[in-house]
């Protein structure tokens, strides 16, 4: 079984070796949560759950992952640039985990949104994340 934080961890290493997106994010704008003194933009790291698709038990070989992003410009150009350039870097990607095999991501939902309370614009990505082990 893959641990939620082992992946988490893989697809954060994946994420930071895309010399793209660390550019969008000026360098540092990946965080598992952000501080208050985080500059904008950003990503972080949302629920992550653990499903049989089967019988509904929980199983940590097949899982949901959601990432935020977080943004104060002007207009949601940043932030769909930002959820392209995530989507191309892990959408059908193949992370080695541990001793388990390999996960692969597909992207499930994606959106886009200005959130008013916050006055921020907000997108989220939600992955499904399956982990085939090492036969």
């Amino acid at each position: 079984m893959t641990a939620p934080g082992d992946l988490m961890q893989a697809l954060f290493l994946r994420l930071k070796s895309d010399a793209s997106l660390s550019a969008l994010l000026g360098g540092t704008g990946l965080y598992e949560r952000a501080t208050d003194s985080a500059a904008f933009p950003y990503v972080t790291c949302g629920l992550t759950s653990g499903f049989d698709w089967d019988t509904g038990a929980e199983n940590n070989d097949d899982q949901l992952v959601t990432l935020h992003v977080w943004s104060k410009a002007h207009g949601d150009a940043e932030t769909r640039l930002i959820m392209n350039s995530i989507e191309a870097r892990l959408a059908d990607a193949a992370l080695a985990i541990g001793p388990h095999g390999q996960t692969r991501l597909s992207l499930e939902f994606a959106e886009a949104r200005y959130d008013e309370d916050l006055a921020v614009h907000h997108g989220l990505l939600r992955f499904r994340a399956l982990t085939q082990e090492n036969t």
